[in-house]
Protein backbone atom coordinates (compact mmCIF):
# COMPACT_ATOMS: atom_id res chain seq x y z
CA UNK A 1 0.00 0.00 0.00
CA UNK A 2 1.60 3.74 -0.67
CA UNK A 3 2.92 5.27 1.99
CA UNK A 4 0.71 8.62 1.19
CA UNK A 5 -2.45 6.06 1.61
CA UNK A 6 -1.54 5.02 4.94
CA UNK A 7 -1.04 8.56 6.00
CA UNK A 8 -4.42 9.34 4.49
CA UNK A 9 -6.03 6.34 6.90
CA UNK A 10 -4.44 7.12 9.19
CA UNK A 11 -5.89 11.08 9.21
CA UNK A 12 -9.00 9.16 8.98
CA UNK A 13 -9.15 6.84 11.68
CA UNK A 14 -7.89 9.42 14.34
CA UNK A 15 -10.43 12.32 13.30
CA UNK A 16 -14.46 11.79 13.10
CA UNK A 17 -14.30 15.43 11.01
CA UNK A 18 -11.99 14.22 8.66
CA UNK A 19 -13.79 11.21 7.88
CA UNK A 20 -16.99 13.16 7.32
CA UNK A 21 -15.45 15.57 4.69
CA UNK A 22 -13.88 12.30 3.45
CA UNK A 23 -17.15 10.88 2.58
CA UNK A 24 -19.03 14.05 1.09
CA UNK A 25 -16.06 14.01 -1.33
CA UNK A 26 -14.02 17.23 -0.54
CA UNK A 27 -10.69 16.04 -0.94
CA UNK A 28 -11.33 15.25 -4.91
CA UNK A 29 -9.45 18.02 -6.59
CA UNK A 30 -8.88 17.94 -10.73
CA UNK A 31 -6.62 16.17 -13.04
CA UNK A 32 -3.21 17.16 -12.17
CA UNK A 33 -2.80 18.76 -15.44
CA UNK A 34 -5.33 21.20 -14.38
CA UNK A 35 -4.06 22.25 -10.90
CA UNK A 36 -3.00 25.81 -10.15
CA UNK A 37 0.73 25.76 -9.20
CA UNK A 38 0.01 27.89 -5.62
CA UNK A 39 -2.45 25.19 -4.49
CA UNK A 40 0.17 22.47 -4.80
CA UNK A 41 0.76 23.51 -0.95
CA UNK A 42 -2.82 21.70 -0.42
CA UNK A 43 -2.50 18.52 -2.02
CA UNK A 44 -1.57 15.20 -0.19
CA UNK A 45 -1.40 13.04 -2.92
CA UNK A 46 -2.65 12.01 -6.32
CA UNK A 47 -4.80 9.01 -7.70
CA UNK A 48 -5.78 7.92 -10.97
CA UNK A 49 -4.15 11.42 -12.22
CA UNK A 50 -6.47 13.21 -9.86
CA UNK A 51 -4.95 15.82 -7.27
CA UNK A 52 -5.97 15.04 -3.50
CA UNK A 53 -6.37 17.41 -1.19
CA UNK A 54 -5.03 17.45 2.60
CA UNK A 55 -8.34 17.34 4.65
CA UNK A 56 -6.07 18.38 7.56
CA UNK A 57 -5.41 21.34 5.87
CA UNK A 58 -9.24 21.36 4.51
CA UNK A 59 -10.39 21.64 8.26
CA UNK A 60 -8.47 24.34 8.82
CA UNK A 61 -9.14 26.32 6.39
CA UNK A 62 -12.82 26.14 6.61
CA UNK A 63 -12.42 26.82 10.47
CA UNK A 64 -10.55 30.27 9.59
CA UNK A 65 -13.40 30.77 6.81
CA UNK A 66 -15.73 30.35 8.86
CA UNK A 67 -14.17 32.24 12.01
CA UNK A 68 -13.78 35.39 9.08
CA UNK A 69 -17.57 35.13 7.39
CA UNK A 70 -18.91 35.19 11.00
CA UNK A 71 -16.82 38.30 12.08
CA UNK A 72 -17.93 39.69 8.78
CA UNK A 73 -21.61 38.73 9.77
CA UNK A 74 -20.94 40.46 13.46
CA UNK A 75 -19.74 43.79 12.19
CA UNK A 76 -22.53 44.56 9.99
CA UNK A 77 -21.14 43.38 6.41
CA UNK A 78 -23.30 42.75 3.38
CA UNK A 79 -22.15 39.29 1.68
CA UNK A 80 -23.19 38.10 -1.15
CA UNK A 81 -22.85 34.81 -2.02
CA UNK A 82 -22.84 33.44 -5.80
CA UNK A 83 -22.84 30.04 -7.14
CA UNK A 84 -24.07 29.49 -10.77
CA UNK A 85 -23.14 25.67 -11.11
CA UNK A 86 -26.49 24.10 -11.90
CA UNK A 87 -25.45 21.35 -8.75
CA UNK A 88 -24.93 24.69 -6.00
CA UNK A 89 -27.87 26.46 -6.84
CA UNK A 90 -30.90 25.34 -4.58
CA UNK A 91 -28.05 25.51 -1.56
CA UNK A 92 -26.63 28.80 -2.72
CA UNK A 93 -29.92 30.00 -2.63
CA UNK A 94 -30.73 28.56 0.73
CA UNK A 95 -27.75 29.18 2.49
CA UNK A 96 -28.33 32.69 1.50
CA UNK A 97 -31.86 33.24 2.25
CA UNK A 98 -31.72 31.59 5.64
CA UNK A 99 -29.23 34.38 6.55
CA UNK A 100 -30.84 37.08 4.98
CA UNK A 101 -28.16 37.62 2.52
CA UNK A 102 -28.33 38.54 -1.32
CA UNK A 103 -27.06 35.73 -4.23
CA UNK A 104 -26.52 35.37 -7.07
CA UNK A 105 -27.38 31.86 -8.83
CA UNK A 106 -27.67 32.43 -12.54
CA UNK A 107 -25.30 34.09 -15.07
CA UNK A 108 -23.38 36.91 -13.64
CA UNK A 109 -24.47 40.31 -15.15
CA UNK A 110 -21.61 42.09 -16.03
CA UNK A 111 -21.35 45.48 -13.89
CA UNK A 112 -23.27 44.09 -11.03
CA UNK A 113 -20.15 45.66 -8.83
CA UNK A 114 -18.16 48.07 -11.03
CA UNK A 115 -21.52 49.65 -12.26
CA UNK A 116 -23.96 49.09 -9.51
CA UNK A 117 -25.96 52.53 -10.37
CA UNK A 118 -27.16 50.58 -13.52
CA UNK A 119 -27.96 47.63 -11.74
CA UNK A 120 -29.88 49.32 -9.06
CA UNK A 121 -31.95 51.27 -11.90
CA UNK A 122 -32.73 47.48 -13.48
CA UNK A 123 -33.66 46.69 -10.12
CA UNK A 124 -36.29 49.11 -9.36
CA UNK A 125 -38.00 48.81 -12.34
CA UNK A 126 -38.27 45.42 -11.41
CA UNK A 127 -39.86 46.50 -8.18
CA UNK A 128 -41.75 49.04 -9.99
CA UNK A 129 -43.41 46.15 -12.28
CA UNK A 130 -44.23 44.06 -9.25
CA UNK A 131 -45.73 46.93 -7.08
CA UNK A 132 -48.05 47.67 -10.21
CA UNK A 133 -48.79 44.12 -11.11
CA UNK A 134 -50.24 43.61 -7.67
CA UNK A 135 -51.85 47.10 -7.43
CA UNK A 136 -53.84 45.92 -10.66
CA UNK A 137 -52.36 49.10 -12.59
CA UNK A 138 -51.76 47.05 -15.03
CA UNK A 139 -55.29 46.78 -16.04
CA UNK A 140 -55.38 49.95 -18.10
CA UNK A 141 -52.72 48.36 -20.48
CA UNK A 142 -53.78 46.17 -23.62
CA UNK A 143 -53.56 42.55 -23.30
CA UNK A 144 -50.29 41.98 -25.47
CA UNK A 145 -48.70 45.06 -23.54
CA UNK A 146 -49.45 43.25 -19.98
CA UNK A 147 -48.33 40.24 -21.19
CA UNK A 148 -44.31 42.04 -22.41
CA UNK A 149 -44.91 43.86 -18.91
CA UNK A 150 -45.57 40.49 -16.97
CA UNK A 151 -42.47 38.30 -19.19
CA UNK A 152 -40.06 41.65 -18.38
CA UNK A 153 -41.00 40.88 -14.83
CA UNK A 154 -40.12 37.40 -14.58
CA UNK A 155 -37.00 38.03 -17.20
CA UNK A 156 -35.75 40.38 -14.79
CA UNK A 157 -36.60 38.21 -11.41
CA UNK A 158 -34.14 35.70 -12.77
CA UNK A 159 -31.66 37.54 -13.29
CA UNK A 160 -32.04 40.38 -10.38
CA UNK A 161 -34.65 38.47 -7.96
CA UNK A 162 -31.34 37.53 -5.15
CA UNK A 163 -30.32 41.05 -5.36
CA UNK A 164 -33.42 43.14 -5.78
CA UNK A 165 -32.99 44.08 -1.99
CA UNK A 166 -29.54 45.36 -2.38
CA UNK A 167 -28.99 49.00 -2.23
CA UNK A 168 -25.07 49.45 -2.15
CA UNK A 169 -22.64 47.64 -3.32
CA UNK A 170 -22.02 44.43 -1.30
CA UNK A 171 -18.77 44.30 1.28
CA UNK A 172 -17.97 40.35 0.74
CA UNK A 173 -18.80 38.68 -2.28
CA UNK A 174 -18.66 34.71 -1.07
CA UNK A 175 -17.76 32.43 -4.35
CA UNK A 176 -18.82 28.63 -4.25
CA UNK A 177 -17.72 28.02 -7.93
CA UNK A 178 -14.51 30.55 -8.67
CA UNK A 179 -13.53 28.86 -11.95
CA UNK A 180 -17.01 29.66 -13.44
CA UNK A 181 -17.23 33.10 -11.85
CA UNK A 182 -13.91 35.32 -13.02
CA UNK A 183 -15.39 38.23 -13.98
CA UNK A 184 -17.32 38.37 -10.67
CA UNK A 185 -13.89 38.06 -8.78
CA UNK A 186 -12.86 40.75 -11.76
CA UNK A 187 -15.23 43.17 -10.66
CA UNK A 188 -14.46 43.02 -6.78
CA UNK A 189 -11.28 43.43 -6.95
CA UNK A 190 -11.94 46.90 -8.97
CA UNK A 191 -14.67 47.93 -6.70
CA UNK A 192 -12.06 46.86 -3.14
CA UNK A 193 -14.75 44.27 -2.43
CA UNK A 194 -13.35 41.13 0.00
CA UNK A 195 -13.68 37.63 -1.76
CA UNK A 196 -14.53 33.94 0.05
CA UNK A 197 -14.96 30.81 -0.77
CA UNK A 198 -14.10 27.57 -2.34
CA UNK A 199 -10.83 27.17 -4.10
CA UNK A 200 -10.63 23.66 -5.69
CA UNK A 201 -7.10 22.47 -7.01
CA UNK A 202 -7.89 24.76 -10.44
CA UNK A 203 -8.01 28.22 -8.98
CA UNK A 204 -5.01 30.27 -7.74
CA UNK A 205 -5.75 31.07 -3.88
CA UNK A 206 -4.31 34.50 -4.22
CA UNK A 207 -7.82 35.03 -5.67
CA UNK A 208 -9.81 34.89 -1.85
CA UNK A 209 -9.30 36.72 1.26
CA UNK A 210 -10.18 33.74 2.60
CA UNK A 211 -10.94 30.70 1.66
CA UNK A 212 -11.51 26.51 2.11
CA UNK A 213 -9.78 24.01 -0.19
CA UNK A 214 -11.89 21.98 -1.32
CA UNK A 215 -14.43 20.29 -4.05
CA UNK A 216 -16.35 22.80 -5.45
CA UNK A 217 -17.98 20.10 -7.80
CA UNK A 218 -19.08 17.21 -5.17
CA UNK A 219 -23.48 18.14 -4.06
CA UNK A 220 -22.07 16.58 -0.90
CA UNK A 221 -18.73 18.25 -0.60
CA UNK A 222 -20.77 22.28 -1.42
CA UNK A 223 -23.22 20.79 0.78
CA UNK A 224 -20.83 20.00 3.60
CA UNK A 225 -19.50 23.21 3.63
CA UNK A 226 -22.43 25.30 3.06
CA UNK A 227 -24.47 23.83 5.76
CA UNK A 228 -21.18 24.40 8.30
CA UNK A 229 -20.82 27.88 7.34
CA UNK A 230 -24.89 28.68 7.84
CA UNK A 231 -24.76 27.18 10.32
CA UNK A 232 -22.64 28.58 12.37
CA UNK A 233 -23.45 32.16 10.93
CA UNK A 234 -26.44 31.83 11.69
CA UNK A 235 -25.55 32.22 15.79
CA UNK A 236 -24.30 35.48 15.21
CA UNK A 237 -26.31 38.74 15.37
CA UNK A 238 -25.52 40.91 12.97
CA UNK A 239 -24.79 44.54 14.04
CA UNK A 240 -26.93 47.10 13.62
CA UNK A 241 -26.11 49.27 10.29
CA UNK A 242 -24.93 52.79 11.67
CA UNK A 243 -27.32 55.79 9.97
CA UNK A 244 -25.81 59.30 9.87
CA UNK A 245 -28.57 61.01 12.25
CA UNK A 246 -27.61 58.01 14.91
CA UNK A 247 -23.77 58.60 14.68
CA UNK A 248 -24.11 62.64 14.77
CA UNK A 249 -26.54 61.71 18.25
CA UNK A 250 -23.49 60.16 19.62
CA UNK A 251 -21.02 63.04 18.39
CA UNK A 252 -23.18 65.46 20.27
CA UNK A 253 -23.47 63.47 23.46
CA UNK A 254 -19.84 63.00 23.59
CA UNK A 255 -19.75 66.90 23.76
Amino acid sequence: MPEKTVEIEKKVASSPEIEEMMRAGLHFGHKSSKTHPEMRKFISSMRNTVHIIDLEKTREKLVELIDQMKAWREEGKTILFLGTKVQARDMVRETAESLDSPYVINRWIGGTLTNFKVISERIEYLNELERKLKEGELDQYTKKERLDLTNDKEKLEKKFGGIRNLTKIPDVLFIVDADENGLAIKEAKVAKVLVAGIADTNVDPALFDAFVPANDDAVSSLSYILSKIQGEMAKVKPEAPKTEEKEAEKTNGEH
